[in-house]
């Protein structure tokens, strides 16, 4: 099978799944705050939570873009929860695992994880640590047998559901950088715990929490990598994040870009449709314009990204453009909509606030610009 044909196979597959099994029930999970764990085995038994993943460890072997379709006809859908919920879980915890997991590790993690049995997160962010990374106060230490973990992690995607968590802590206080390790655990262990669900202004379907680690003993084999190499693994992965961040925004302008045109065609103003004024044509064109060259810059990094090409610039690069641009696009479309716009009955509603969170998390627009200036002048 063509590259093309499988694209074509799993875009039919996931759209067929989604009409079935999200449709239906998207707007009670938003209530509900959280995604019932019953849908993620559905998508594990359909073969869409593990996509990319290698079929030894129970994924699909197919081509990684796969996923990034995946996440992008979620987010077209107005399901920006979601989106983010299979972004960690399939196209960051999963990745992580196989790419520096021992066998071991991958055949206690990975086959649960491809079925929903598992599901994960990653747990960076602390209440006075985000982006600086040396600001950590969770600290794992060396004690017989394994390892001690103390701490807490703040705005943590699937926490509330999460079995398995990749935590970021520092193992040498005195190393900066080079002190921080990966660590796999288990949320069934003791001296984990969860606070409330964090509210958010939008995602509401994605469960957020704070998670915490109270003397917390973990086995040698949770270490994930090197010790003190967590920062560079960081680095490292980041691109398939950030082009996760890439995938949720195009598809939410498409399906934001798709909403208003039926709107524009239907509203009538002083006697002539919204799709009749000059200012609206102008404003959709804009918009189509700006999707287009988005998806070319894309496409272009996934290429690079198969090639093992995809630098931390065009990481940095794709994720604060195409946020930014989807904050102002879907700003755009909302408007169009006039007072209908901003009430919970129509769906650019939704589209609008599930928005604003992505020029913040996966590193924010500052950061971004940060990074892409030091690659120009150094620091």
């Amino acid at each position: 099978m063509t590259r093309s044909e499988d694209t074509a196979l799993f875009d039919d597959m996931i759209s067929r799944f989604l009409d079935q099994e999200a449709d239906p029930h998207y707007t009670a999970w938003e209530e509900a705050g959280q995604i019932p764990r019953d849908f993620w085995l559905k998508l594990g038994e359909a073969g869409m939570l593990a996509v990319d993943l290698a079929e030894d460890y129970g994924g699909t072997g197919a081509d990684f873009g796969i996923t990034q379709r995946v996440i992008e006809e979620i987010s077209r859908r107005g399901y920006g929860g979601l989106a983010s919920g299979y972004n960690i879980h399939s196209n960051i915890v999963i990745p992580y695992l196989e790419h520096l997991a021992t066998e071991e590790q991958k055949q206690h993690w990975l086959p649960r994880m491809a079925t929903g049995e598992v599901m994960g997160a990653i747990a960076m962010t602390e209440s006075g640590a985000g982006s600086d990374l040396a600001a950590l106060k969770t600290r794992a230490q060396k004690v017989e047998g394994g390892w001690q973990l103390d701490g807490s992690k703040i705005f943590i995607t699937n926490g509330m559901l999460a079995d398995m968590v990749i935590v970021c802590a520092k193992t040498d206080p005195s190393a900066g950088a080079r002190g921080v390790s990966l660590f796999l655990v288990d949320t069934h262990l003791p001296g984990f715990s969860r606070g409330k669900p964090i509210k958010k202004i939008g995602q509401h379907a994605s469960d957020t929490a704070e998670l915490f680690f109270d003397g917390m003993l973990l086995p040698e084999d949770a270490l994930l990598g090197q010790e003190g190499s967590g920062f560079a693994y960081l680095m490292q992965e980041l691109p398939r994040e950030r082009l996760g961040v890439g995938s949720q925004a195009l598809g939410s302008m498409e399906g934001a870009l798709a909403l208003t045109l039926d709107y524009v065609q239907e509203r009538k103003a002083f006697g002539q449709r919204i799709a009749d004024f000059q200012n609206t044509r102008f404003k959709l064109a804009e918009v189509r314009a700006q999707i287009d060259m988005a998806r070319a810059y894309f496409d272009q990094c996934v290429d690079k990204y198969r090639q093992g090409e995809m630098t931390a610039t065009d990481a940095a690069i794709i994720k604060l453009q195409l946020s930014e641009m989807q904050c102002k696009t879907i700003d755009e479309c909302l408007q169009l909509f006039g007072g209908y716009g901003y009430t919970l009955e129509y769906p650019i509603s939704r589209f609008y606030v599930d928005a604003r969170i992505q020029t913040i998390y996966a590193g924010t627009s500052e950061i971004m610009k940060e990074v892409i200036a030091r690659s120009l002048l150094g620091k």
